[in-house]
């Protein structure tokens, strides 16, 4: 009989029904439109980066900034933007979310205006560090909206409309900026803001929730931890936006700045990991996927943000291409993305999301491999599939990254969490920038060494291509056959340099491959999202 009673009570087992899963707790439509405006939000302050730097030769004629000046038109910006997404998650707690957001929603399309108004360099400069303070909340809040708001089956749609933000909006800024400034004047890359920024205004106004400030923990903010941590950031940015221009090193500037930076970025991290209630949690780096996703993350941001500086470099250089020609090139690294990110939440619902990470770097990688046997006439016919390529393997990184990175992160943790994620991400793309300039640079030279040292004068080649130049130049009014000659010389090292530049092109390239590879290399190290508990634990 004892041998019978196990079988029955499995039978008995059997009979009684499993419970019912969990049903999804439903989401209203006040937290959608929260979600949507927040991302409207952070669609613009990123695609403020881009649409400026595609029209940056106008405004500096505009506003009478020489060349070197001029882009502290864009370092501004840049500089506010990466400082304030770090300070957003405390911020939003001291004000409330409601306040913050909708006091710097509204600041930005105030300073975008004023923007257009500047009319000499200094006032344009503080006006787009105003505008970059103001922009920058708006990104890191809408991903801590998305975290915290939706239940983790929904958060794929969030994070698949924020990737809208940081993925498409890079790379279609160019083209707006292209656009508006034939068609329209360069004022309207600011004034576009406008539509679209009100109607974010009202969504935010209508959606978030009224909630009492905490204005006591101004008195318990991490002061230190701020401090250095703006210092720090402000340094570096300035570093890696001026120091190819100046030498590097070279310069006592940028070295006194480096120092700088250091030991403010240095004595960051102490206060981080010894305060009580530090600033940014930095703990959470030591979880496994939030860890390997931070890394992936900002190798994505190098290649994300040094393709879209690249592109526009080599079209403009090398092509003689204008903002507008540069941008139509471009759309086709953000088009595609329109049309596949909203697939990627369904996506990720029948497949790993390790996968798809995996699939879309390896694409993004691809993309960039596929330009490193450039040619003088590598255009647009040329780019067109490379372009399709990175677009795909773009809208399949960014939202099953951030979901597989975040997993796990507590409503307490997910301030911290935003500010590290989106603030590597920029640091990511400040790096990868100054590495592309000073590559360009470097490898410019050598083949300019290695390509002269084929082109002597002691070659028969050399000479007969030089005689022909000179009678050309004499055939076309050059009277002064000694004059004929030096033309032809120059005209020849022209042509060598054009081709040293096309394979240095080639080489930044072939940087960024590299890159995506390692940080496809970071994501094999990811845990599938359930088998992670809240401290990191396997």
């Amino acid at each position: 009989m004892s041998t019978l009673q196990p079988t029955a009570d499995a039978a008995s087992a059997a009979s009684i029904p499993a419970p019912a899963a969990p049903a999804t707790p439903a989401v209203s439509a006040k937290t959608w439109i929260a979600v949507i405006g927040a991302t409207l939000g952070a669609f613009m302050a990123v695609l403020n980066i881009q649409i400026v730097n595609a029209s940056l030769a106008d405004i500096q004629g505009a506003i009478g900034a020489g060349i070197d000046d001029g882009g502290w038109i864009s370092t501004s910006y840049l500089i506010a933007e990466i400082v304030v997404i770090p300070l957003s998650g405390w911020l939003a707690q001291v004000f409330s979310i409601r306040i913050y957001l909708l006091t710097n929603a509204t600041l930005f399309l105030v300073f975008s205006a004023a923007c257009a108004l500047a009319q000499d360099l200094p006032q344009m400069i503080m006006l787009r560090a105003v505008q970059g303070f103001s922009g920058g909340v708006l990104i890191p809040m809408a991903f801590t909206l998305i975290i915290t708001l939706l239940p983790k089956t929904k958060q794929p749609i969030g994070l698949a409309l924020f990737a809208i933000s940081a993925t498409f909006a890079p790379a279609i800024g160019p083209t707006i900026g292209g656009y508006l400034t034939k068609n329209w004047g360069w004022q309207y890359i600011f004034y576009v803001n406008l539509v679209p920024g009100t109607l974010m205004i009202a969504m935010l106004w209508l959606s978030l929730e009224a909630k009492p400030m905490q204005l006591s923990l101004l008195r318990e903010g991490d002061w230190p931890g701020i401090i250095t941590m703006a210092i720090g950031l402000s340094a570096l940015q300035t570093v890696l936006e001026e120091g190819n221009k100046d030498d590097w090193f070279g310069s006592p500037f940028i070295v006194k700045l480096s120092i700088v930076a250091a030991i403010a970025l240095t004595a960051f991290l102490v206060i981080e990991l010894t305060a009580k209630k530090p600033l940014l949690n930095l703990r959470l780096l030591v979880r496994r996927n939030f860890g390997f996703g931070i890394l992936a993350n900002f190798l994505l941001g190098i290649a994300l943000y040094g393709s879209v500086f690249i592109l526009p470099v080599y079209l403009s250089r090398i092509q003689g291409y204008n903002a507008e020609q540069i941008g139509m090139v471009l759309a086709w690294t953000g088009l595609p993305q329109l049309l596949l990110i909203p697939l990627v939440p369904r996506l990720m619902q029948r497949f790993d999301a390790r996968i798809i990470i995996g699939i879309g770097f390896a694409l993004f990688a691809a993309s960039n491999f596929m330009n490193i046997y450039m040619t003088n006439d590598y255009a647009t016919d040329q780019l067109f599939w490379p372009n399709v390529v990175r677009a795909v393997g773009q809208a399949f990184v960014f939202a099953p990254l951030s979901a597989v990175a975040t997993a796990g992160i507590e409503p307490e943790n997910a301030g911290s969490a935003s500010g590290l994620f989106n603030m590597m991400r920029n640091l990511g793309g400040a790096i990868g920038i100054a590495l592309l300039q000073t590559l360009l640079t470097k490898r410019e030279q050598y083949h300019s060494n290695v390509l002269m040292q084929s082109v002597s004068v002691f070659e028969q080649a050399t000479r007969t291509r030089l005689e022909q130049l000179t009678q050309y130049f004499v055939n076309h009014g050059v009277l002064d056959r000694a004059d004929a000659a030096h033309r032809a010389y120059v005209a020849i090292g022209h042509v060598v340099q054009k081709q040293a530049y096309i394979l240095a092109f080639s080489d930044t390239f072939y940087l960024l491959g590299v890159a995506l590879i390692v940080a496809l290399i970071a994501s094999l190290f990811l845990k599938k999202p359930g088998h992670v508990s809240a401290d990191g634990a396997h």
